[in-house]
């Protein structure tokens, strides 16, 4: 997740605002960890044991808790704690498994989608979950108006959907077409063409659902602002979020704490541990030092570098499976990127093999297309580029360019799973570039919203970025960079957007393996940029911590945790 260009923008996975590294506040009564009790028996459906309280460390606040307008992964881990959907994935890993429906149909058409949902659910607020709730929450995202149709704010409704039910912009026709609640446990689900792809999809905490009730109590649509900042004045969001997840919405304090207690009432596995306290702390290092202070007891976005030592200190380290990539970007709208020559040129000038074996920990490996291995549809003959810099001295005299220099981008201020020390990657990238014979202008910006800014306007030449995938479709990950024009590639190329098109319509699951296999070949003969790596993210835990099941899709329920003194 990754997200930013309009449609299928590059997830932007926003970072708040920074907090102090001192992080005052931490322990005792402002919300410390504490192990009190046994842990409870939870799964049998009893109550959990409330006096246990798991502090997990987060590199920022939530943008806010509403599925339908975030991208970032701060905001879906709280929403996946609170909020269902439809479908899910399985504990750590990608397969499609019943949620709030118990099973569901097609018909031969492929538009007409039937889910029988659960018996006996309730949202937080003690509503009813129904096929009315169901058809309330997708005529909700199909009707957004305004600065609702924004990228920027609807952004995995437009990646999944398209439009809307009244376009205001450039949009395509909507997927969706209808819902129907035919029954209080029959929904069903009318697309305006087949898609294989959108049940999958379905997956995303962006379709989770939402209580009615509480949408409409609490202004949940009320946004505000422009489409670079929107303001969300409705308390939903804030205050609020009413799902039907194993965990309720307490308390939120931006840059402080965010507060979820166990919900009594789960129709499913009942949490282990009464209170997760999520504590924004945005600099890695203050991240790591909570930990072995004993102020928080796990968090995510380990720095590779911190791996050993935490290991050695007696710490758990978790590792996701491999389901991202990094890449370099090169934009086409204008010289020198527009030459295919130079394009390659830059790719066998740079020695992946030893950014990926300098920077990254055990587990990340060399990249040669724009999704993992681990994936169907993966292709082991695509073009590849090996590192050669007479080859890249070579093709630079056969591109005609008279001075080849390039303006190369990258972020500061962020640690992505996928490019942990953007800096040391570009000094690395800058000097097997020059040492080919191009000349290098830096440039740099702040993460969010300077860098992605830049990127997705398409004014970085050439850049940093990466993608951790949201669900198990290649469609996800070449699909969301290369099925639309947009400004940061700089090209348009109709045979590719017409290809991908077709392998995400196309029925039947061996012919569109084939597709995206011949479309990966495509697409690295093209070269649009250079994926360099993928990684497995680390997550840190303190001993006594179980339970926790690292998904390659960053699905992770807390409910399922346990605690104990370690």
């Amino acid at each position: 997740m990754r997200l930013s260009s309009s449609p299928r923008r590059v997830l932007a996975a926003t970072m708040g605002g920074v907090l102090a590294a001192t992080l005052a506040g931490c322990g005792g009564d402002s919300g410390g960890p504490t192990t009190g009790g046994d842990g409870g028996d939870g799964g049998d459906g009893g109550a959990p044991d409330n006096a246990q309280t798991l502090v997990f460390g987060a590199s920022a606040d939530p943008v806010v808790i509403d599925g339908a307008f975030v991208s970032d992964g701060e905001s879906i881990r709280v929403i996946r704690q609170i909020f269902e959907g439809l479908v899910t994935t399985e504990q750590g890993g990608t397969d499609i498994v019943p949620a709030l429906a118990e099973s569901w149909e097609v018909d031969e058409e492929g538009t007409t989608w039937t889910f029988t949902l659960r018996e006996g659910v309730k949202f937080h607020d003690g509503t009813d979950f129904n096929a009315e709730a169901v058809c309330t929450n997708f005529d909700r995202w199909y009707n957004f108006t305004g600065i609702l149709q924004s990228p920027s704010v609807s952004y995995y409704w437009q990646t999944v959907f398209g439009g809307f039910a009244q376009n205001e912009g450039d949009l395509p026709e909507s997927l969706y077409s209808s819902c129907e609640a035919q029954d209080p446990t029959t929904a069903v689900i009318t697309l305006s063409k087949s898609s294989s792809t959108f049940l999958t999809s379905l997956s995303l905490p962006a379709f989770s659902m939402a209580s009615p009730q509480a949408l409409e109590e609490f202004g949940a649509d009320d946004v505000s602002g422009s489409e670079d900042s929107p303001q969300f004045t409705g308390t939903y969001g804030t205050e609020h979020p009413t799902g039907t997840g194993a965990y309720k919405f307490q308390s939120w304090t931006r840059g402080d704490k965010l507060v979820v207690t166990a919900n009594e009432d789960y129709w499913g596995d009942k949490a282990q541990i009464g209170t997760i306290i999520f504590r924004p702390i945005a600099d890695g290092p203050a991240r790591r030092q909570a930990l072995e202070a004993g102020d928080i007891d796990g968090y995510d976005l380990v720095d590779p570098s911190d791996v050993a030592a935490l290991e050695d200190g007696g710490f758990q380290v978790l590792r996701r499976p491999a389901f991202n990539v990094g890449y370099i970007g090169f934009n086409q709208a204008g010289p020198p990127m527009d030459n295919p020559k130079f394009r390659q040129a830059i790719a066998h000038a740079i020695n992946r093999e030893e950014l990926v074996t300098t920077k990254y920990p055990e587990g990340a490996e060399v990249a040669t297309q724009f999704q993992p291995p681990q994936l169907w549809g993966y292709n082991e003959g695509v073009p590849t580029y090996d590192y050669d810099p007479e080859k890249a001295k070579q093709l630079l005299e056969e591109s005609g360019i008279a001075k080849p220099a390039v303006e190369f981008w990258f972020p500061t201020d962020v640690s992505r799973p996928y490019m942990p020390d953007p800096a040391g990657n570009f000094q690395l990238i800058k000097a097997d570039l020059e040492a080919a014979g191009i000349a290098v202008t830096s440039k740099s910006a702040p993460w969010s919203p300077d860098y992605l800014d830049a990127v997705d306007s398409g004014k970085a030449q050439m850049f940093l970025l990466g993608w951790t995938g949201d669900f198990g479709d290649p469609d996800n990950f070449i699909g969301t960079f290369f099925q639309t024009p947009q400004k940061l590639w700089g090209f348009k190329n109709q045979q590719l957007f017409t290809a991908l098109d077709e392998a995400e319509a196309e029925p039947d699951q061996d012919k569109r393996e084939e597709l995206y296999q011949d479309i990966n070949a495509q697409i690295m003969e093209f070269l649009p940029g250079l994926p360099y790596v993928h990684t497995e993210p680390a997550i840190a835990f303190r001993p006594g911590v179980d339970g926790y099941t690292p998904s390659p899709v960053n699905n992770e329920d807390f409910n399922k945790v346990t605690l104990s003194e370690g």
